[in-house]
């Protein structure tokens, strides 16, 4: 199902029940696998692969060049995976040769409008990013990750599993699994995404057990490393814990998103959940 002023370019590969819509654009070395949805004005470009079911809405742009003065003009790559829906005017680039070569995003994911994927990130599973979210080149999204509205995400940055970065934050550091950081140009660590983790199965128990990790390895006196040391120690069963201390050893000296010097204010809104 082809519209007939959409422009389809010899090479590129269309599964069953691919529709194309008006005026859309797609390049040679695409390739779209089944009942992929492009409603109009839709461009396709580089080698881009997009994954089965997913819906991409008016005006995205896919697959263009890295903007990075380190592109030499490799066929580098951008993969996208099922399921996803991109609203109107989202963008995603391709990779760096230097940089793995290959911007990837995961299964089932929500791209709002104007929202941007930059070269060699790699964005997780169930990943939410609100109306004109930005991330920079090199950045790591992990599942089930929210980005509010107009966040913005340094390159390199890592954001662990479950995280939430409200609209209107930008976060220079790497943000932990399962945390919430809010708090405009730099946003600050302000307590723990308890809403998204009772959405995906945690028990009062668990919530329970994540604050007191929490409060010990950020809020806590002493060299922050032996908190780290600590806290491993003493919940060392717990898998979700083990999470967060992996994540943040993983990051070796990077920098770490981490609560203001006062006492964060959404603390105590949490301890009543």
């Amino acid at each position: 199902m082809i519209d007939a002023t959409a422009r389809v370019a010899d090479g590129a590969r269309l599964g069953e029940g691919v529709e194309i819509g008006p005026y859309c654009v797609i390049g040679p070395k695409v390739e779209i696998a089944d009942g992929v949805r492009l409603i109009a004005h839709v461009h396709v470009t580089g080698v881009t692969t997009i994954g089965a079911g997913t819906v991409i809405y008016p005006f995205a742009s896919l697959g263009t060049p890295p903007q990075s003065v380190h592109y030499r003009g490799g066929a580098t790559r951008l993969v996208i995976g099922p399921c996803c829906e991109l609203r109107e005017g989202v963008t995603m680039n391709t990779g760096t040769e230097d940089g793995g070569g290959v911007t990837e995003v995961g299964e089932g994911c929500l791209f709002m409008v104007g929202s941007h994927v930059g070269h060699d990130c790699h964005v997780g599973n169930s990943v939410t990013f609100a109306n004109n979210v930005v991330i920079g080149g090199h950045v790591a999204i992990g599942d089930h990750v929210l980005l509010g509205g107009q966040a913005a995400i340094h390159q390199h940055v890592r954001i662990g599993e479950g995280a939430m970065l409200a609209g209107l934050s930008g976060a220079s550091g790497d943000l932990i699994p399962f945390g919430f950081a809010s708090g405009g140009q730099i946003a600050d660590l302000v307590g723990l995404n308890v809403v998204g983790l009772t959405r995906r199965g945690a028990k009062r128990a668990d919530l329970h057990r994540l604050r007191r990790a929490y409060r010990a390895l950020f809020l806590a006196e002493g060299v922050f490393a032996d908190r780290i040391d600590a806290v491993a120690k003493d919940f060392a069963a717990d898998p979700l814990i083990e999470k967060i201390i992996a994540f943040i050893r993983a990051g070796g000296k990077r920098p770490l998103i981490r609560p203001a010097r006062q006492q964060p204010r959404h603390e105590h809104r949490d301890d009543t959940v």
